[in-house]
């Protein structure tokens, strides 16, 4: 079987952190409650729904469910606001021309995002084409860590779970890919991704030749 590549959106093929972390910040002064970056990290890779149960945790507010729906599509308003001029310019350094040499060699490509707006977000940089398969979240139940959004783009790209390679930011989604025994590649710090088969500071420091012995 060929070997499959996964891929994570957020801080992977674009850096959308920070739109979210804007969007998350204004929500969080509806609820008198100042929202750090450092906050942001524990949203990383996490759903939409499980990432404002953890803002009302940290704002000690308990909402009614007509209020969480309410927020929740305010916070997306707000975000899809923020992506709106988003181009090629915004895609990480390196991504173009690994996804490319994939490509070349006709490897299968999947996204596995906990996004609900990954193919908006691929169509405003120009990276749609790259991908055979889409899983995000308006596909899966189960958030990561839960390895449901992997093994969903394994079956779609037909590949053997244990054949794909995932490329992600998150500790959840590191913790998704090795639940999902596939080989994981981290980008960001090493202390916190530790569980990563490999893990490099940024997308830049990932050379054609690393992704070629992935290959197999």
């Amino acid at each position: 079987m060929p070997t499959g590549f996964i891929f994570d959106l957020d801080g992977v093929i674009v850096d959308t952190a920070k739109y979210h972390f804007k969007a998350w910040q204004s929500l969080a002064k509806n609820l008198q409650y100042n929202f750090t970056e450092q906050d942001n990290e524990q949203f990383k890779g996490v759903s939409r729904v499980r990432s404002l149960e953890l803002l009302l945790e940290m704002a000690q507010y308990k909402a009614t469910q007509e209020e969480k729906e309410h927020w929740l599509a305010e916070k997306n308003d707000h975000y899809l606001s923020l992506i709106s001029n988003m181009n090629a310019s915004e895609i990480l350094p390196g991504i173009t021309e690994i996804l490319t040499a994939l490509k070349a060699q006709k490897i299968p490509i999947a996204l596995g995002s906990a996004s609900k707006n990954a193919k908006p977000i691929l169509e405003k940089v120009g990276l749609l084409t790259y991908f055979d398969v889409l899983v995000d979240g308006n596909e899966v139940a189960k958030a990561k860590p839960d390895p449901e959004v992997f093994l969903t783009a394994a079956k779609g790209l037909g590949v053997a779970p244990e054949n794909c390679v995932v490329f992600e930011d998150a500790l959840a989604g590191v913790a998704a890919a090795k639940a999902a025994k596939m080989v994981c590649v981290a980008i960001g710090d090493p202390v916190i991704l530790f569980k990563a088969d490999h893990c490099f500071a940024s997308t830049a420091e990932i050379s054609p030749s690393f992704v070629q012995s992935l290959i197999a």
